[in-house]
């Protein structure tokens, strides 16, 4: 059995960016709203954390989403296909401009293909060979320099308001 996580990269740009995003509010929060939104803020990371938690694993019998133990009782999407149910792979444009792939089942079923995962070209290479489906030419969701640029605002961004809420409590101290 082989296991595919999300991308550390996606993880850890997504991951800065929440924080970046909704680690000022606290602060900026009146008195008496400081500690719900901590609590809120804490949540939401375990929240997030699942979320980016989704596993792909497969095995001689086919391929399975789904996420782990325990975040799974709270974020029950998940699936499963056996290797030889599947048919095809379906291309389906974005509105972006990129492309996503269905794998087809025998039954007519369709499931997206995980493209945001770690390892995706030995995934592909695996799908191949078990399934005997072609995965010429199927990339990457979004290029890696997408996620790059955004970890770096989300960098600059928590730096920043790391600095101003350093600069704040120095100019109430003194």
């Amino acid at each position: 059995m082989e296991r595919f996580g999300l991308s550390p990269l996606i993880r850890f740009t997504l991951l800065s960016l929440y924080l970046a995003l909704v680690l000022p509010l606290p602060l900026l929060a009146p008195e008496s709203l400081r500690y719900p939104m901590a609590l809120g803020l804490v949540l939401g990371l375990v929240l997030v954390v699942g979320l980016l938690s989704e596993q792909v694993e497969t095995d001689n019998m086919g391929i399975q989403v789904r996420y782990p133990a325990w975040i799974r009782w709270l974020l029950r999407r998940g699936w499963s296909m056996p290797w030889e149910d599947i048919r095809a792979l379906v291309p389906v444009g974005t509105s972006q401009g990129g492309t996503v792939y269905y794998l087809k089942a025998k039954d007519l079923r369709h499931q997206l293909l995980p493209q945001r995962i770690e390892r995706f070209d030995r995934f592909l290479k695996l799908l191949q060979e078990k399934s005997s489906v072609s995965t010429a030419g199927i990339g990457r969701l979004t290029p890696p320099w997408t996620y790059q640029v955004l970890a770096v605002l989300s960098g600059l961004m928590l730096i920043t308001e790391i600095l101003t809420a350093i600069w704040r409590f120095s100019a109430t101290m003194g």
